[in-house]
């Protein structure tokens, strides 16, 4: 058996969806560990496109456990209606298939519109949140003013809960976000009404894995954003609530990391970052709308643009570092295939010093300029290709590059958004008996 953690090694949006699809083939429990219906996984299974935000992306094979863990953070209107979306595509047929951990904290009206409140109080100092709630609502996880999953299924703690908190979150709207108020017996209507719809998803991740783990299963635990995003390591403060890293599928999921085997770092061929922050190769010219273009750079989530730049091996260093990376999954190499030349950034210039090593102080990211170096292109069609040695040799020529400059080996290659566009040197599943 094998343990294996999938994260982003860049800002998200890196393609953990269709990864984390690939992998799910040789486990039997796909967990989340981290984040809300902030992050958006991409999957195409033939002509079928599927955009899933809490449900694992393991959902869609048959057979396989999806597992909710302790820490994320769930909004149940949005989990049940991606539910019903699975089903109309003929996916979850087996409830048994989907657990949802009783310690995940849930997203509630008011920290949606305060989310939103605050953002548009920011103006230009706003972080770029999805306004989805999510960092309110870890904000009350932490504070201890939490409403959790297995809250909801007990009206009278539920009831008692809100009732406890709502008049804060109320004079908090009214009075500093200038916001209209919610209402206490609106709010128990609605998720009152959801309560029965998700009492059958209660489990324990913890014991549930701890179960799996001597039954000989292999797990697969699939992050959300990207490792620069996280809350404590990335480009703070214009970061995601969670931990992103690898150490939080430990925390998230309630296993050591002793259980541990594997963590495969994705990351593209290129960058993208959606919202606010520093972003040292950032390409604002026609370069980076035709990666727009060619890499269709729109958030799955938000739909918003995708902000896109060459590849950062300084930031990429800081993935492996951080996360411990044994692996990195390299994908949408196809969107370069048209370029005569791409641009790779080494080192970063910092008034008159050379930095190889990422800024931990904003101040200074900000004011960094990437040092270039510049590969050959291969300007040939590789989407079709069906084996790794069949790549152009400056595409290999690439993958090497980036495998001496991050100290970390390229497991995978993809060259396309399907299953079947997806070449794979090593897999992380096979390092064990």
């Amino acid at each position: 058996m094998a343990n294996v953690i999938i994260v982003g090694a860049q800002w998200g949006d890196e393609g953990k969806g269709k990864v984390v699809d690939i992998y799910t083939e040789y486990s039997q429990e796909v967990v989340r560990f981290q984040g809300g219906n902030n992050a958006g996984h991409t999957l195409v299974i033939g002509d079928q496109k599927t955009v899933l935000h809490l449900i694992p992306s393991g959902i869609l094979h048959e057979g396989k456990r999806c597992i909710i863990g302790n820490g994320v953070v769930l909004d149940p209107k949005v989990f049940l209606e991606e539910i019903d979306g699975l089903r109309k595509k003929g996916y979850l047929k087996d409830d048994s298939q989907l657990m949802v951990d009783g310690s995940v904290n849930l997203i509630m009206p008011y920290h949606k519109k305060i989310d939103i409140a605050r953002e548009q109080k920011a103006g230009a100092k706003k972080i770029g949140t999805t306004g989805r709630g999510i960092g309110p609502t870890y904000e009350d996880k932490v504070g201890r003013r939490g409403i959790r999953f297995a809250d909801l299924l007990k009206p009278e703690t539920f009831k008692r809960k809100l009732h406890e908190v709502l008049p804060e979150k109320n004079f908090y709207l009214e009075q500093y976000l200038g916001e209209q108020p919610l209402s206490e017996a609106a709010i128990i209507e609605e998720y009152l009404g959801y309560a029965e719809r998700l009492r059958g998803y209660l489990g324990r991740a913890s014991t549930t894995l701890e179960r799996a783990v001597k039954a000989g299963h292999n797990i697969l635990f699939e992050g959300a954003q990207g490792s620069l995003l996280d809350v404590d390591h990335g480009t703070y403060p214009f970061v995601t609530s969670s931990s992103t890293i690898a150490g939080g599928a430990c925390t998230g999921a309630g296993i050591g990391p002793h259980l541990i085997d594997a963590v495969i770092g994705i990351s593209k061929a290129y960058v993208t970052r959606v919202g606010e922050g520093p972003f040292p190769t950032e390409l604002e010219d026609e370069m980076g709308e035709q990666l727009r273009t060619a890499g269709s750079e729109f958030g799955a989530t938000t739909g918003r643009p995708r902000r896109c730049g060459w590849l950062d091996i300084v930031a990429l260093r800081e993935a492996v570092r951080t996360n411990g990376l044994t692996g990195i999954a390299l994908t949408k190499m196809d969107v370069l295939s048209e370029l005569e030349a791409v641009k790779v950034c080494t080192a970063y210039r910092y008034r008159d010093e050379l930095l190889e090593e990422f800024p931990q102080d904003f101040d200074v990211l900000k004011e960094c300029t990437p040092v270039y170096e510049e590969i050959e292109g291969w300007q040939k069609d590789i989407s079709a290709l069906e084996t790794y040695d069949e790549l152009p040799q400056q595409v290999q020529g690439y993958v090497d590059k980036i495998e001496s400059w991050s100290g970390c080996p390229v497991v995978l290659v993809s060259v396309g958004p399907r299953r079947d566009q997806t070449l794979i040197r090593s897999n992380p599943f096979e390092i064990k008996s």
